[in-house]
């Protein structure tokens, strides 16, 4: 409780700065405008108002559009690059490419345990693998 006391007779400016707080408006803030503060209102620190549009440059590398991928380029891709497309580019036209491209690779989808198995030879005797996207 004593230390409440020197808030209540606000004796130590800072100390009351700190409990109570400080009128905004004495930082030109207008509490009463419709706009929204955050736009106008840079900082505590700040003598000016907030500018609207950040003033930076872009390079012109920015504005070019990135190269189609051409499904050819789906061939030269690595099984890992093709498991990745197919499960995490649900719908998209590249899920459909991939799984083409793993089809031809010699992968199958089973639908009901949703993952790829692949025939291979070990030692003369055939067995299947799966790629399992959760392991």
């Amino acid at each position: 409780l004593l230390g409440i006391l020197k808030v209540i007779r606000m004796t130590d400016s800072d100390l009351n700065m700190l409990a109570l707080g400080m009128d905004l408006t004495t930082l030109g803030l207008n509490l009463n405008s419709p706009e929204c503060l955050y736009a106008t209102f840079a900082s505590p620190w700040s003598d000016t108002p907030a500018r609207k549009d950040p003033e930076f440059y872009l390079p012109p590398c920015y504005y070019m559009n990135p190269p189609q991928l051409k499904t050819a380029h789906l061939q030269k891709f690595s099984l890992e690059t093709l498991f990745y497309i197919f499960f995490n580019m649900p719908g998209d036209t590249l899920q459909a490419y991939a799984a083409a491209e793993l089809y031809n690779r010699g992968w199958k989808y089973h639908r009901d345990l949703k993952a790829w198995f692949v025939l291979q030879e070990e030692e003369g005797q055939p067995r299947w693998v799966c790629f399992d996207p959760n392991t």
